[in-house]
């Protein structure tokens, strides 16, 4: 028994039978008509949408994660990210630390425009997030 018999044989002694997969329908549309379908889509997959039309199913109402250009995707993730790298979360943290030991005295008013700030940030983040389609964390 040659070397591809005895794969052959063990491969189908996993138990499991190939099946193979239908070959791709192809559609050709114009460019309009492509426009007019990705309209009434609202957001689904193209494919997923014609593929429920044509066979009668429910549309799909699972939509993309953004309808922005790659390039305002790209910008507003280099805005999330400057945020993340940034050091305006930690210097926070040292802040708040050193008004919770005593070494900073804070007054009610500081305290509200740091506890601001903070929500401002955060605020920030959930847009930033929501922009690019993204969950955020759970509200803290």
């Amino acid at each position: 028994m040659s070397f591809v018999d005895t794969f052959s044989a063990a491969a189908a002694a996993q138990g499991k039978p190939r099946s193979k997969r239908q070959a791709p329908f192809s559609l050709r549309l114009t460019p309009s008509e492509r426009a007019r379908l990705a309209v009434e889509a609202a957001g689904a997959p193209l494919g997923s949408y014609i593929k429920a039309k044509v066979l009668g199913d429910a549309v799909p109402v699972r939509l993309r994660r953004s309808g922005l250009p790659v390039e305002d995707r790209k910008a507003l993730g280099q805005v999330l990210a400057a945020l993340g790298s940034s050091r305006i979360a930690s210097n926070l943290n040292q802040l708040a630390h050193l008004a919770h030991i005593g070494a900073l005295p804070v007054s009610p008013e500081i305290e509200g425009e740091l506890r601001e700030a903070v929500q401002y940030l955060r605020e920030l983040r959930r847009l930033l997030l929501t922009a690019l389609g993204l969950k955020g964390e759970a509200a803290s």
